[in-house]
């Protein structure tokens, strides 16, 4: 690591919304990411259990700080900022995350700053592909959303009624007996099963009004199944049927805002298929595509020190003491002050 000059600022960032503990340092001053340290929680059997990912996290927060701070080379003094996601996710786990987050801020003597993990998400696609005012779909476990920034905050365009995008892969896979592991050479279990599969009647096409909802796709693709259906058909449709729906809701997005940009961020950015659509749909219009870099593609503290940088930059710190989790903190609740800065600008003034 170059060693810190005048002007330059460092952020550490905690992420811990859901499986992934992630420390993440960056800096005001190219390599802008100086430490990406990751501590997932894999469930041998079933999905997410609260509980015991905190006692993970508990037992794994400190060693991944350290870790963080000597893979970028500096100490805790060096730090200018600690930044924490608070909201939205697990209570448990976000517990552990801004108990951390609080303590280092408290202990150091280091500002404070709050930052919501789907605005991560969308502001990581920003930083890590250059597009200044992109409409953005951030598809994962716990979120499925198309935003658009208008008059200070991202807006809610559309999104799921219920489960979201990644939770239908998952639930879907485990049901049918394919996963765990959910993700393996880089594919999900529900893409491995596709291949060679083509459509099959009975699963629905939902997209009410500018939202989605993939529950109902969830139920009638497991009837398919009991009665006999062959998996990979199943599959194949499943995804086809999913894919389309977050994309034709994308695109309806672009159109209405007369946006030239479009992002894809969230842990189900990775794939490839999801990919190929939102390309094609943008070419259609005209339009710039450009996925978040997969690196950041899933949860990470990486994500959440670069918003945190952004924020601090701009002013946005809070007191350790009001610091609360918010586990439904939505991402049209939030202020952007810094909008449409990205790293390398400027700092502001």
């Amino acid at each position: 690591m170059p060693p810190k000059r005048d002007g330059e600022v460092l952020v550490l960032g905690i992420e811990s919304t859901a499986h992934t503990f992630g420390v993440g340092i960056v800096s005001t001053r190219p390599p802008i990411v100086r430490a990406d340290v990751r501590r997932r929680w894999t469930p041998r059997e079933g999905g997410i259990l609260p509980r015991e990912v905190a006692e993970f996290f508990s037992l794994h927060a400190g060693e991944a700080v350290a870790e963080a701070l000597g893979e970028a080379g500096v100490s805790i003094a060096d730090v200018d900022a600690v930044a924490v996601a608070l909201g939205p996710g697990m209570g448990p786990a976000l517990r552990v995350g801004a108990t951390v987050a609080r303590a280092l801020s408290a202990k150091y003597g280091k500002p404070l700053v709050p930052v919501n993990h789907a605005v991560a998400h969308v502001e990581a696609a920003r930083f890590t592909t250059g597009l200044r005012d992109p409409v953005a779909l951030y598809v994962a476990g716990g979120n499925t959303t198309v935003v658009s920034f208008v008059a200070g905050r991202y807006r809610t365009f559309g999104e799921t009624l219920d489960i979201a995008l990644g939770n239908l892969l998952d639930t879907f896979a485990r049901e049918a007996g394919i996963a765990p592991p959910y993700v393996a050479g880089g594919l999900h279990a529900v893409d491995r099963c596709a291949e060679g599969g083509g459509f099959v009647e009975g699963i629905p096409y939902v997209v009410k009004g500018q939202d989605v909802s993939f529950s109902g796709i969830l139920t009638a693709a497991l009837r398919l199944l009991k009665r006999g259906a062959r998996l990979s058909d199943v599959c194949y449709t499943l995804r086809e049927v999913a894919f389309s729906s977050v994309v034709e809701v994308t695109e309806r997005c672009l159109a209405h805002t007369g946006k030239r940009q479009a992002t894809l961020t969230g842990g189900v950015a990775a794939n490839r298929v999801l990919n190929e659509k939102m390309s094609l749909m943008a070419g259609l219009h005209g339009a710039v595509y450009r996925p978040v870099d997969v690196r950041l593609s899933g949860d990470n503290g990486v994500m959440i020190a670069l918003t945190g940088l952004a924020a601090y930059l701009h002013g946005v710190i809070i007191d350790p003491g009001e610091a609360y989790i918010r586990q439904r903190w939505r991402i049209d609740e939030v202020d952007i002050p810094w909008y449409p800065w990205l790293p390398g600008d400027p700092p502001p003034g």
